[in-house]
């Protein structure tokens, strides 16, 4: 393992632990505060104490490696150097979701996580396609005894360990994504958190899940669905197994709609996404081609993942035809 990423490794179990704390001394209703809105998302009071562990912590790995941190509710927006940079500029750009599911969180109802993923450093060019590593902490709620924590180096492939918080021990995670091709009884899920554009997307929703299972059978439950409001989660749960598919076209919707900026999955959101690549699950866009987007805090991204290739290469033609038919490709 390298230094980047052992380093992006503490820092998120010291958030982990900071909030866990965090959470044990204090209610729903100050946790749940709306602190700021940026243009990433609303910053809520659970969000603060994660960033308290964020920045000193960044200020100390600053002294020893120059980089570009990105995160949501950090300001500048173009990302905030930690360091000096020599001739030759910052080493690398460090993307983080310090809280990828605060409210699931803030209310103690489901556990979040903290994403980070590293990219050499070119500029304002960065992308998501040049990022070497990844690496995602489970946020548990008050009522976990257990954290999962998966990382992944490109080429390398992802690996995984579940902590016992009480016990301070760890074991390691067996990652094995489903390997069904289907979708009879499985967690399938079209994102549709908020509100805006749900009676579209439920649509795009019902006609996918009937063509891939050839109609609807009535008195049956054959398909399930998990609006974890957590990209990351969404991510984890296809990793470990959970999920076999997830999809999240809510950009597209709001453009069809005639809304020119809304609140979406973001690139922080999606930048572990190498964590699932290299567990062997497909994460592309909608229309099937190679999913990226800048090193950012406001771009929308569009997004679909499959837990594994033979599934999608199976659900790739329906998805782009639903989505064509409701005129959103």
């Amino acid at each position: 393992m390298n230094d980047r990423l052992s380093n992006l490794l503490e820092l998120q179990s010291r958030i982990r632990g900071r909030l866990h704390e965090t959470m044990a001394a204090q209610s729903a209703d100050v946790l749940s505060r709306g602190v700021r809105d940026d243009r990433g998302d609303t910053i809520f009071g659970i969000d603060i104490a994660a960033e308290d562990v964020l920045l000193p912590f960044c200020e100390e790995w600053g002294r020893r490696e120059c980089f570009v941190l990105i995160a949501e509710g950090l300001q500048p927006e173009s990302g905030l150097l930690c360091g000096t940079p020599g001739s030759s500029g910052p080493a690398f750009r460090l993307i983080l979701d310090p809280v990828d599911g605060s409210r699931g969180l803030m209310y103690d109802k489901r556990s979040a996580w903290v994403l980070g993923a590293v990219a050499p450093d070119r500029g304002p060019d960065t992308r998501l396609s040049d990022v070497t590593c990844a690496a995602m902490t489970e946020l548990p709620t008050t009522r976990q005894a257990t954290s999962d924590q998966l990382w992944a180096t490109r080429g390398s492939g992802a690996f995984g360990q579940r902590h016992d918080l009480r016990a301070g021990t760890a074991k390691d995670l067996v990652l094995a994504p489903s390997q069904r091709t289907d979708l009879l009884h499985a967690f399938a899920t079209v994102v549709n958190y908020f509100q805006g554009g749900k009676e579209l997307t439920s649509r795009v929703d019902e006609d996918i899940m009937a063509m891939e299972r050839g109609g609807w059978t009535t008195e049956k439950a054959e398909i399930y669905t998990d609006q974890y409001i957590s990209t990351g989660g969404a991510l984890a749960e296809l990793v470990l197994g959970r999920d076999r598919f997830v999809m999240d076209v809510r950009p597209l919707v709001h453009r069809s709609l005639g809304v020119a900026s809304s609140l979406c999955c973001r690139p922080y959101d999606l930048c572990t996404m190498l964590v699932a690549q290299e567990a062997g699950c497909v994460v592309s866009a909608p229309d099937g081609t190679a999913l990226d987007a800048p090193m950012d805090v406001t771009t929308n991204v569009a997004w679909v993942g499959y837990a594994n290739a033979g599934l999608a290469e199976r659900l790739q033609p329906m998805v782009c035809e639903v989505l064509r038919r409701h005129g959103l490709l």
